[in-house]
């Protein structure tokens, strides 16, 4: 499983538990995202992670000015990450990706181009895709959930020669209404951008407070919730992220005084 945010500069877990009855143990994986490996017995099995978050930077930082990086400059750990993956294939949507992008400035206004192409072009519609759907199954059937968002921009992204990586974490409604849908985990990617990674979200296409990273890689093959090894039939899950109550607001709302 992959649900517990990832171990980096800006974030201090704080109390962190998980309850199960099975045997398990956490490690890091090769894209430095932590995974933690269960031993599920024949029958029910119930899982739960807790966890208390500081975040340094809680609001996604913005940069107008950020150039895109020549690729013959770009640094060679990132260039897997302008290469086709398992569901991005800027190979296969190379030429739709020059012709409707090919002619904008390079840089942050580009790839936001590109972010606001997919949000407009993409029908978020629960249960959309399953998970053999690629960027260019996405991008022919309208519609997808918030993976196929992340999958398509990073293609053209990457058809760009700009790196893009996926990203997977947990979004709290902070400083927006929430949406008629369940709360579940979500998927957004980041862009490589004058030296630096930079978020990007073409399902909500908004900034957003309080964005945890669980996972980060090529695709959604790299940061899967569960991967499982045997039958294994997932019954029910719930996400849950919030802000933490202030102890006087959440005092007033018992009484009922504010309602």
């Amino acid at each position: 499983m992959q649900v517990a945010p990832r171990l980096e500069s800006g974030v201090s877990i704080g109390a962190e538990r998980w309850e199960t009855r099975a045997d398990h143990h956490g490690y890091v994986d090769g894209y430095g995202n932590r995974c933690e490996r269960f031993a599920l017995a024949t029958g029910d099995s119930h899982i739960v992670y807790e966890a208390d978050l500081v975040l340094a930077r809680p609001a996604d930082l913005i940069a107008l000015d950020a150039p895109e990086v020549p690729v013959e400059s770009l640094p060679d750990d990132v260039m897997n990450l302008v290469m086709p993956s398992r569901f991005c294939l800027p190979d296969e949507l190379g030429h739709e990706a020059w012709q409707r992008f090919g002619n904008l400035s390079p840089g942050w206004g580009r790839v936001q181009a590109i972010v606001d192409y997919v949000h407009g072009h993409l029908e978020w519609v629960s249960g959309a895709s399953n998970p053999w759907t690629t960027a260019a199954d996405a991008y022919r059937a309208g519609q997808g959930v918030c993976r196929d968002f992340a999958h398509l921009a990073i293609t053209f992204c990457r058809a760009l020669n700009i790196p893009a990586r996926y990203v997977f974490g947990y979004i709290p409604n902070i400083g927006v209404p929430p949406p008629p849908e369940a709360m579940d985990f979500c998927a957004w990617f980041e862009a490589y951008l004058d030296g630096q990674w930079h978020t990007f979200d073409a399902r909500n296409n908004t900034p957003r407070i309080g964005r945890v990273v669980v996972g980060r890689g090529r695709d959604a093959i790299d940061v899967a919730l569960i991967t499982s090894f045997g039958p294994l039939t997932l019954t029910s899950f719930e996400v849950r992220a919030a802000a933490p109550v202030a102890p006087a607001a959440a005092s007033r709302e018992a009484s009922g005084s504010d309602r």
